[in-house]
């Protein structure tokens, strides 16, 4: 704790009564004119909070925002937003009678308290304080709270990752059903998932990809049923159609036929993760798997195949929105991604009405809407994994800015769309809207990527080393 801190802070006279003059006061002035209080401040691990001459103190939300571990000097101060706050993971609630105990008592806390102290004093400064909007939401959902008692959140939504704001208890009022719990309460997923497709072309072919794609979803040993979004302006194709599959395949119209309509909580969605695809998207049934299989270990974030990245323009100071093949990347596209289903719930309800309009007038940028809610919440990197080579390198060369599972049967139909200029610059243009929105980038970059060991490649056998470990 640094000494001029603990100086100033003697030296303010409680509320209500005169400033008297403080004979450390000219020397602390002097020692701070020597440091720069943010550095200084950013660099402290406990800050002296002692009582105001109103209501509050400034300090207390410097403290947070610095990850400083708030030291309250002030008898009978309620603590902002106590009615959910465990102020005590957070800070040191100190007796302003007995000052000078003070550095012995922030002497005894254990390191690991400290950090868990400080951790907790960013959670909460991101979660509750960043901005003047969040402290309102937050004061709006502790009243609805307060009204609606039986679906009011539980102490461990508003004190743990990702906070109040994000777990909605319109949802659910069982912590499991969450995505971000289950590592807390110990539990795992359901292991099925629910595949939805997005349909805009109409079925004038049995050998159109979505038929095989629906073929090989349908195999797989993880699959609980299919649900095509028909989001075509022809109607809904007759039932005999559709090949006959293992599972159940439920055809919805897409309500007025807009992107959002994608990610809305249907009813029918009735397993924890769903696997969203494109229409023209080439996956095998192996593929699918592994990619469920991935998600169960990471069933907060997206995990997906397609992979896209964003970077900051310093010439033209905006952000910037790229596909190139590169180790980096910051989103998973929604053409072939498996989440939690919470996220279509958390993406109807929470986020804002104008930037689900953008999306639909624009039939655009739904996937990086996504992507942006979802790392807003976990504070996490999406999930890439890979491919089959074969299909990886039925891409290269291609149309640059495709989705790289589209194999070559598809690249005709999607290749206009994402080679037009007009449609690159709209999802530039979608990024910044995005991140006004969000009061910042939520996205994170990542160089990790999950392959599939036991996929086999097209080396000849002869040439390998170790012939036989691909049979096991």
């Amino acid at each position: 704790m640094h000494l001029q801190y603990f100086m100033l802070f003697c030296c303010l006279a409680p509320a209500g009564t005169k400033q008297a003059w403080c004979p450390l006061s000219f020397l602390s002035i002097l020692l701070l004119c020597r440091f720069d209080y943010k550095e200084m401040l950013h660099n402290s691990t406990f800050c002296l909070v002692p009582r105001g001459r109103r209501l509050g103190s400034f300090r207390f939300l410097e403290a947070l925002q610095a990850a400083c571990v708030p030291v309250m000097l002030s008898n009978g101060w309620e603590l902002p937003f106590s009615e959910i706050i465990d102020w005590n993971t957070a800070a040191v609630i100190g007796d302003e009678r007995l000052l000078l105990q003070i550095p012995t008592t922030v002497r005894s806390i254990h390191q690991d308290k400290i950090l868990s102290l400080r951790q907790q004093t960013q959670f909460l400064w991101e979660a509750y304080f960043s901005s003047v909007e969040k402290i309102v939401l937050t004061t709006l959902e502790i009243i609805q709270d307060r009204v609606l008692e039986d679906g009011s959140r539980s102490s461990l939504m508003w004190n743990s990752h990702p906070g109040g704001l994000f777990a909605l208890p319109q949802y659910s009022g069982y912590l499991g059903d969450f995505p971000f719990y289950y590592a807390t309460l110990g539990i795992k997923p359901y292991p099925k998932f629910t595949a939805v497709i997005h349909a805009v072309s109409p079925l004038v072919s049995q050998s159109q990809p979505i038929l095989k794609l629906l073929v090989a979803v349908a195999k797989s040993q993880y699959c609980a049923q299919i649900i095509v979004l028909w989001n075509c302006d022809k109607p809904l194709p007759a039932k005999h159609r559709w090949p006959a599959t293992s599972v159940p395949v439920i055809v919805i119209e897409g309500e007025n036929k807009v992107m959002s309509s994608r990610f809305l909580p249907y009813e029918t969605i009735v397993t924890d993760a769903v696997l969203s695809l494109d229409e023209d998207t080439v996956l095998s049934t192996t593929e699918v798997d592994f990619a469920f299989t991935v998600w169960m270990s990471f069933p907060e974030r997206i995990v997906g195949y397609p992979a896209r990245s964003h970077f900051w323009d310093s010439n033209k100071e905006r952000w910037g929105y790229t596909s190139k093949w590169t180790n980096d990347y910051s989103m998973v596209l929604t053409g072939a991604a498996m989440f939690h289903r919470y996220y279509h719930y958390l993406y109807t309800h929470y986020l804002p009405t104008s930037l689900k309009n953008m999306v639909d007038q624009l039939a655009n940028c739904e996937d990086i809407l996504m992507n942006f809610l979802v790392s807003a919440v976990t504070k996490l990197p999406p999930i890439k994994i890979t491919q089959k080579k074969q299909y990886k390198e039925t891409m290269m060369g291609q149309v640059r800015g495709t989705q790289p599972l589209l194999g070559p049967q598809s690249i005709s139909s999607r290749a206009s769309r994402w080679a037009d200029p007009d449609h690159f610059a709209q999802r530039q243009t979608c990024m910044n809207k995005f991140a006004s929105w969000f009061g910042g980038m939520p996205l994170v970059h990542s160089q990790m990527r999950l392959d599939p060991v036991l996929f086999k490649d097209q080396v000849s056998i002869l040439r390998k080393k170790y012939r036989d470990i691909e049979r096991l």
